[in-house]
């Protein structure tokens, strides 16, 4: 499993199959593994990347000193550097979409796609953003995410209808009890605060290639409802599309579906490259 050290900690990710490069830039709480169908897909076709977050998966800590997003894109630049990566087509999921677009407004020359999925650019609604950190300051406290917390957090990230007993369902909720205190503290809570005090980005919007970007929204997300997703393609100009059946991880609650998109998808910007 590559590693790659920046700002003094070791970034995992994967990297595998040849072709256009692919960039897949997951969710707050989840690892690579998320895109395991979409890896699985695309890899036969793509060079397909993957990375952890910091404290997710395989990742190093937090490093010292990455106050924002803006660093998490930086990192995430260097990483593409480091592979003698010139172009990438970046899908972002969640926090992914909300580093991957700063990624793409800093280094437009390095994206030719950008796939905004389940994510939002503006600023974390203040309600929200007190009620997390609320939730971010317990688990800094105690050290666990808590079996109330849990209660609480798992289901935000499914569709209301998933079966709560389902494979799916049940392993996110063992990762997230399973996090040691030092890794919440140093890591999880922290990129939390990052993620959910982040600022507006939705002036910028209109910088974004409008041919180039595709922004998807499960149907029945919670957390990044589909009012978002539309009010984010308007300020782009771009498409946007509803993946049915599917809550905030709708990579995978409607995984097929997903990987349809983004095939049509990579085929299309691929050709205009081309």
């Amino acid at each position: 499993m590559p590693f790659f050290t920046v700002d003094g900690q070791a970034l995992h990710y994967i990297d595998q199959g040849t072709g256009p490069a692919v960039l897949l830039a997951g969710s707050y709480l989840w690892d690579q593994a998320m895109w395991a169908p979409q890896i699985a897909a695309l890899s036969p076709h793509y060079r397909v990347i993957a990375l952890d977050l910091w404290g997710h998966g395989e990742s190093g800590r937090l490093p010292e000193g990455t106050p924002s997003l803006d660093d998490i894109a930086r990192q995430a630049q260097a990483l593409l550097d480091h592979l003698q990566i010139g172009q990438v087509t970046l899908v972002g999921l969640s926090v992914g979409g909300m580093w991957g677009a700063r990624l793409a407004l800093a280094a437009p020359q390095r994206i030719n796609g950008l796939v905004l999925m389940d994510t939002y650019l503006g600023v974390e609604p203040e309600p929200t953003r007190q009620y997390y950190f609320s939730l971010f300051k317990q688990i800094e406290d105690t050290g666990e995410i808590s079996e109330q917390l849990l209660d609480i957090v798992v289901p935000i990230f499914f569709r209301p209808g998933i079966d709560p007993q389902s494979p799916l369902y049940q392993a996110f909720r063992a990762k997230l009890a399973a996090y040691s205190a030092d890794r919440l503290r140093e890591s999880i809570v922290p990129m939390g605060r990052i993620t959910f005090g982040r600022e507006n980005l939705l002036p910028r919007l209109s910088e974004l290639d409008a041919a180039s970007t595709l922004v998807l929204c499960g149907d029945q997300d919670k957390p990044r409802p589909p009012s978002e997703a539309k009010e984010m393609a308007e300020l782009i100009g771009c498409p946007w599309a509803l993946v049915p059946e599917a809550g905030h991880i709708s990579n995978l609650e409607n995984a097929q579906f997903v990987t349809e998109v983004l095939f049509a998808f990579l085929s299309e910007q691929n050709r205009s490259v081309a």
